[in-house]
């Protein structure tokens, strides 16, 4: 749920201008202009829903990935084999994004004849929030479904060793009112980048987040970013997270766990891996049908009964959606940390950031 606390100290900045100096730092490194303007978008995209753990907040660790690192900014993704519906992709060490959206692309395609088709990618790097390929596959009227490794920051229920990633899962449902239903939720009580939000404004973090690095709860944020993040469902939620981390891996024959790095030393580039599902529904039922279902699937829950102090049911993704729909009309709020960070890596790269001010 992408809820954050909002400070004084917060700014409003306009969707196409983020987009456009965000694109212009891109380019600073190297990418082309293709694959600079998308892996913008997927960041924007992410603020502008609310989800700032995976929007401009990670502009600089981009750019170091790509121009410090060892991520190729001229990176080439490529199918390695072709088998029925059963893709396999090597990112060619491109940002993930720039072989992820190639992935989900070719599996929607394969899907129109296959009716459900599975890209494993390899070769690859981190590739932000997943709900920007899920969405990919409701628009066009099939169901998406993705996930991605992550480094390790969890660690086995009662130990201490960060040895298993959250390791995200997304899935995506076409809906007739355009409101789809979307799940895109990582298998830890929180994501590492949301943690880094609140250190940002200096807030504690809410109890069941993390661990301190001996294993006791805490809200402190700093001492969280040095622990470990809680899983959520104690040892299910650790169970569910290696699934889907061995997903991301083991198809392709990506990296696992701590092969991929460490949150000190940061990832090893090329290694991260990913796998994007699409499925088909007209394969299995009627879509106009279906579609109308997860309408009322959602009206079911706007409409059941609330406890005390509860103003509104949500259904996922429509709270991203009213965020979406204020950031349209008043500007996207960004941290301020967030902010001079953008600002700032302009700078240095010799980027016009002016339309930001």
């Amino acid at each position: 749920m992408a809820i954050y606390p909002t400070s004084e100290t917060d700014r409003r900045v306009r969707l196409q201008d983020l987009t456009r100096v965000t694109t212009d730092i891109f380019q600073a490194c190297d990418m082309g202009g293709d694959d600079s303007v998308l892996l913008a978008e997927t960041l924007v995209h992410s603020d502008m829903r609310g989800i700032h753990s995976h929007g401009v907040l990670r502009v600089p660790d981009y750019v170091k990935k790509l121009t410090m690192d060892g991520v190729d900014p001229r990176g080439r993704p490529h199918v390695v084999s072709e088998r029925g519906a059963a893709l396999v992709i090597d990112g060619g060490n491109s940002m993930g994004q720039i072989g992820g959206t190639m992935a989900m692309r070719k599996a929607i395609l394969k899907a129109q004849d296959t009716g459900i088709c599975c890209a494993a990618v390899r070769g690859s790097n981190h590739c932000g929030a997943l709900d920007w390929y899920t969405l990919m596959a409701a628009e066009a009227d099939m169901i998406g479904i993705a996930g991605t490794n992550a480094l390790p920051t969890m660690a086995p229920w009662g130990g201490t060793d960060k040895i298993i990633g959250i390791n995200p899962l997304s899935m995506a449902m076409p809906s007739a009112s355009g409101e789809h239903f979307v799940l895109d939720f990582a298998f830890g009580a929180t994501a590492h980048g949301k943690i880094r939000v609140y250190e940002q404004k200096g807030l504690p973090i809410p109890e069941g987040w993390a661990f301190d690095k001996d294993g006791n709860p805490t809200t402190d944020a700093a001492k969280a970013l040095q622990g470990l993040i809680q899983p959520i469902g104690a040892h299910k939620g650790l169970g569910l997270g290696m699934a889907v981390g061995m997903l991301s891996s083991l198809l392709s024959g990506a990296a696992y766990g701590t092969e991929l790095g460490n949150m000190v030393d940061g990832a090893k580039p090329g290694l991260d891996g990913h796998f994007f599902i699409a499925v088909n529904i007209s394969f299995f039922e009627d879509v106009t049908t279906f579609k109308q279902r997860v309408v009322s699937i959602g009206d079911q829950i706007g409409r059941s009964r609330r406890r005390a102090r509860v103003d509104k049911l949500y259904t996922p993704g429509q709270i991203e959606r009213e965020i979406a729909m204020d950031y349209d009309k008043n500007g996207i709020l960004l941290a301020s940390d967030t902010y001079h960070g953008v600002l700032q890596t302009a700078k240095e790269l010799h980027v016009d950031a002016a339309l930001l001010h």
